[in-house]
């Protein structure tokens, strides 16, 4: 009967050939299976430190897993932490903005002016406006909206354009 199965990894000769042999398929797993963003290498280098911070109570023919285990939920991590910081950095700081009181106040004093110049438009343009550069929707969606052509919603939104543009200066939509 073999000792070696009943061996621990402490061994640094053995712990060695182990990593020799297993260091570049376990950083290949990881970038197969989670891409070359969250650092493979490092977390294959993480998951062979921690098998050597537990040496004593792994055996050899348990290594293999192990290191893959620890390894893929190192990665697991490293995806969750990436998600919580995505998070936080879509959020904006609630109450806070670099925003000075002035440009603050022009800010207001223009949606007051937009808002009265919107209300000065056609109902027809108005709606077709609003569709458009509100919500987004394409000139052949609205026109089947409202039942007209398309021809008909490009003039509305044109016009209720260009009306915005000689009520407001500065006025501009992409």
């Amino acid at each position: 009967m073999k000792k070696s199965l009943h061996q621990n990894i402490c061994d640094e000769t053995l712990f060695a050939n182990f990593y020799n042999k297993h260091a570049q398929n376990l950083h290949d797993f990881l970038y197969y299976k989670y891409g070359d963003r969250l650092n493979p290498g490092d977390k294959a280098h993480d998951a062979f430190a921690k098998l050597w911070e537990n040496c004593k109570k792994i055996t050899l023919d348990k290594a293999k897993s192990f290191l893959y285990t620890v390894a893929n939920n190192l990665m697991l991590n490293e995806v969750k932490h990436q998600k919580v910081v995505l998070k936080y950095q879509s959020e904006s700081p609630k109450g806070f903005t670099n925003e000075n009181p002035e440009f603050l106040l022009e800010k207001e004093q223009y949606y007051k002016k937009y808002q009265q110049a919107l209300s000065k438009l056609s109902e027809e343009q108005r709606t077709a406006f609003m569709l458009n550069k509100v919500e987004g929707k394409k000139h052949e969606e609205i026109a089947q909206l409202l039942g007209v052509t398309r021809k008909v919603v490009e003039y509305r939104i044109y016009s209720a354009f260009d009306q915005l543009k000689k009520e407001l200066e500065n006025f501009k939509i992409k």
